[in-house]
């Protein structure tokens, strides 16, 4: 992978962002992440021989579906070429991936763009709430909370604070939020890049969540904000790199990656483990031949903060109940032992849902070529690799990818 380009993700928290006032719809943010890839490879559109697009509710959001037909939009050099559109609810773009992968190795293409987009902020936020259910099981709406998947995931925080320990629990959340701030800063692309609140950390831990105004076990700052933005990547074969005159210090290898599904007409057997990401997890190290001491960085799905301790613990990184104290320890900060979600992950740089699996893409590209900027980590020799995390709905559709310098 390589020539990766995000959007800004804009909604609450960014300055520019008026709920009142006319916005940029879908396709200024597909040609714009379109273009900025593009203009990074030799030959632009011509090089491309495919394109992929992932998307979860364009139909309900903006009223607007057959998505392939936006590539010529972004360049002519796109059109008659093709081009298909990928949802799996908040793993669509992870899955834009997985097509763009699977193409390349089947040698039915040398240059494939891959690229997620979602514009959300186009209703209410109880509206809003409705339309991501469909990352649900729809059936259960009505026995579900308004706000259906804080609702989910208050459950999921529920289990952990009952079979676990609330107050640690609740210190690990805290500082997952802010380790979202702090890095989301370093990125100007980021939703809560104007971020300037002094203390994230004790804003978090001392917001008591109170089921009466929102959730029983979340507060705000708990919880990823409705996001528009896009993002793009190439993926490429070795031929496909020397076609576009990328070298390959300037891409990421892609090492190992992995799809699961968990039936999504049945709740979780155990709310406190994520057992579709821990399997992806094993499968996708298991396939690169790698173990998961050998990882520089990752990128999770911190749609809402226990997602993000439970998904430290699917990791391998931590036991059962003990992934709050591995982060309120610091070992996900940008300087400790697991550097995680570097540009503020799902709370922090955003979450416009079908954008989201190839944002963490492009951000593990960043890292491993030294091109993140202000967020750029140090890497060391002896853990070279960088791996994402992709989910769609409540740990049902699920992919991860695993990526070594080059």
């Amino acid at each position: 992978m390589t020539a990766g380009y995000n959007t800004i993700s804009l909604g609450t928290g960014r300055k520019e962002f008026n709920p009142k006032k006319a916005r940029p719809g879908i396709e200024h943010y597909i040609k714009e992440a379109g273009q900025g890839v593009l203009k990074q490879i030799k030959g632009g559109a011509d090089s491309v021989d495919e394109s992929v697009l992932g998307n979860f509710m364009a139909a309900r959001f903006n009223k607007q579906a057959n998505l392939p037909g936006f590539f010529p939009m972004i360049d002519k050099g796109l059109e008659y070429k093709p081009a298909t559109s990928v949802e799996g609810a908040c793993g669509s773009g992870g899955l834009s991936l997985m097509s763009g992968i699977r193409s390349v190795l089947a040698e039915t293409a040398d240059v494939v763009l891959s690229m997620g987009v979602e514009v959300q902020n186009t209703v209410k936020a109880i509206y809003g709430a409705d339309i991501l259910a469909g990352a649900g099981w729809y059936q259960d709406r009505k026995k579900g909370h308004a706000y259906f998947f804080p609702g989910q995931f208050s459950d999921r925080a529920g289990a952990y604070f009952d079979k676990y320990d609330r107050a640690k629990a609740r210190k690990g959340m805290a500082q997952w939020y802010a380790n979202a701030i702090e890095n989301a800063r370093l990125d100007p692309t980021a939703q809560e890049h104007h971020n300037t609140h002094p203390d994230p950390y004790g804003l978090s831990l001392k917001s008591e969540p109170n089921g009466k105004i929102f959730v029983d076990n979340l507060n705000f700052m708990d919880c990823s904000k409705v996001s528009d933005g896009a993002s793009g990547i190439i993926i490429a074969s070795e031929e496909g790199l020397q076609k576009i005159g990328i070298d390959k210090k300037n891409a990421v290898e892609i090492i190992g990656f992995a799809q699961t599904t968990r039936n999504i007409t049945e709740q979780p057997t155990d709310r406190t483990e994520l057992t579709a990401i821990k399997k992806a997890v094993h499968n996708a190290l298991a396939d690169a031949g790698i173990k998961i001491e050998d990882v520089g960085t990752a990128e999770v799905h911190d749609c809402f903060s226990i997602a993000g301790i439970m998904a430290v613990e699917a990791l391998g990184l931590a036991k059962p109940g003990e992934g709050c104290d591995y982060v309120a320890a610091g070992n996900t900060k940008r300087d400790g032992v697991m550097p995680i979600n570097t540009t503020g992950g799902l709370i922090g740089w955003g979450h416009p849902t079908g954008a989201t699996g190839v944002h963490q893409a492009v951000t593990i590209w960043q890292q491993l070529t030294n091109k993140a900027g202000d967020a750029q980590i140090k890497m060391t020799e002896n853990r070279p690799y960088g791996l994402s995390i992709n989910m769609g709905g409540d740990d049902v559709t699920v992919s991860c990818v695993v990526y070594k310098r080059g």
